[in-house]
């Protein structure tokens, strides 16, 4: 029963611990996105078009990370009975 206790408990800590990381990771993007669109609005410097490009990429990878997270922790964590 200690067993099945400890599984639930360590299944938990990561899945916290991975959505602290992707919400961390979220708000960094959301403040990069946020910058580089009112620098875009006062100049239309193609450096800052080019960020723009890079801090998308980085939103996008993200989004990656986070669904093969999802695949490995949550959903082995389903199949136990």
């Amino acid at each position: 029963m200690h067993e099945i206790a400890n599984g639930v408990q360590l299944f938990f800590a990561f899945s916290f611990i991975a959505t602290a990381i992707h919400a961390l990771h979220m708000i960094v993007g959301i403040a990069i996105l946020a910058t580089l669109v009112v620098l875009i609005r006062r100049s239309a410097d193609l450096r800052h078009r080019a960020a723009l490009h890079s801090a998308a990429l980085y939103w996008h990878f993200v989004d990656v990370v986070w669904i093969f997270l999802f695949a490995l922790i949550y959903l082995p964590g389903r199949s136990v009975s």
